[in-house]
């Protein structure tokens, strides 16, 4: 089976040094030997801190890929699964992909991620836009000393903690998703840290703690 290669490495400085992409061509090499794939092209973006939302290097690999009906494979995955922007130009080309870091991740997973992401980026700028409101709403001029007071520090704290647990909840589903799919343990904390997901009190995530939110979502079900 045919396929294109779509690398990516963060900066210019990197990108000709090597580091970083020589891995991903040899994890891609490999994944295409096991599997039966041949790499007829490859494309390599250059990231930067402005160019995330435009990749033109994936553009061209869609496009070849569909004009040789050849399959995509994403050397790294990870957090471009949780870019909105990314996985809706993904979808709607139609192009068969496979991640060879994450081979597991099927388009609907690729979806939950992205729903996931998109709620938790709009809840943290809602909740950002209220506090702000209801401050000059109090007569609190922002900026000024007085917001660094002890009770102002422990009124952030306290709705960051509620978005944390809303994300949370999100979460809990995904986790679902991947323990169906039959991910261990392990492998979804593994998936959750990697894809820049952490749990209520902000640290990563342990085959534990994923194992205690199946426990509870079970229990909910249970009592519905």
């Amino acid at each position: 089976m045919k396929a294109v290669a779509y690398y990516r490495v963060s900066r210019q400085k990197q990108a000709a040094s090597g580091l970083g992409l020589e891995a991903q061509q040899a994890n891609v090499a490999a994944f295409a030997r096991a599997r039966g794939y041949e790499v007829t092209a490859s494309f390599t973006e250059i990231e930067t801190g402005t160019n995330k939302r435009h990749r033109p290097e994936l553009a061209s690999a869609l496009e070849h890929a569909r004009r040789d009906g050849a399959e995509l494979l994403i050397a790294k995955l990870d957090r471009l699964a949780r870019n909105v922007h990314f996985v809706s130009g993904l979808m709607e080309s139609r192009v068969r992909f496979t991640a060879v870091d994450l081979p597991e991740v099927d388009s609907l997973t690729v979806h939950i991620l992205a729903a996931v992401a998109e709620k938790e980026a709009r809840m943290i700028s809602t909740r950002t836009k209220d506090a702000l409101t209801a401050a000059k709403a109090r007569g609190v001029k922002l900026g000024t000393p007085e917001n660094l007071t002890p009770e102002a520090r422990q009124r952030g704290a306290q709705a960051r903690r509620s978005s944390a647990v809303e994300a949370y909840r999100l979460v809990s589903g995904y986790i679902q998703v991947l323990r169906a799919q039959g991910l261990t343990l392990q492998r979804i904390a593994d998936r959750l840290n990697a894809e820049g997901h952490r749990t209520v009190m902000g640290k990563l995530w342990r085959p534990v703690q994923v194992r205690n939110v199946l426990r509870r979502v079970s229990k909910e079900g249970d009592g519905q």
